[in-house]
């Protein structure tokens, strides 16, 4: 596994986040004919908080982020995007594994929402997701606490 650190993000961190969604998600959006290049770059600036948000890093370098906006009812997990480059290096696990025994500890709920077909789905359910509801373009799913 690639050596890997978090930091909580800032807003400076807005643009350079907004680009890696707009590579993470270009070929599922384009498959289900939803890309278009502006919307999906402002979707996270609209949505960014950086109270909420931690960058991934890997050497210092930026490789992703994630964060878990609290709600209602669970917390939600969002804007969880990993460079192509260190996809399948076992970060993805390892942050989700951090963010889940946190929130098992509080003992709630964490709801996402992941596009259909998309790989990412397979990496929630090995960490407990389970389907909740989805719709042609959206899968919602949840995890109870461990």
């Amino acid at each position: 596994m690639v050596d890997w650190a978090t930091r909580p993000a800032s807003v400076s961190d807005v643009a350079p986040l907004a680009e890696l969604r707009a590579v993470v998600l270009r070929a599922d959006l384009e498959r289900l004919g939803r890309y278009d290049e502006e919307r999906v770059r402002q979707r996270l600036r609209d949505g960014f908080d950086p109270a909420h948000t931690w960058v991934i890093e890997v050497g210092g370098a930026l490789a992703g982020c994630v964060a878990l906006r609290p709600a209602d009812d669970a917390y939600w997990l969002e804007h969880f995007y990993l460079a192509p480059h260190v996809q399948g290096s076992g970060i993805g696990s390892g942050v989700l594994r951090e963010l889940l025994e946190r929130c098992d500890r509080s003992g709630v709920h964490v709801r996402l929402n992941v596009l259909q077909g998309s790989a990412a789905r397979r990496l929630y359910e090995r960490h407990g997701f389970t389907l909740e509801a989805e719709d042609p373009v959206d899968v919602f799913m949840v995890r109870r606490p461990a």
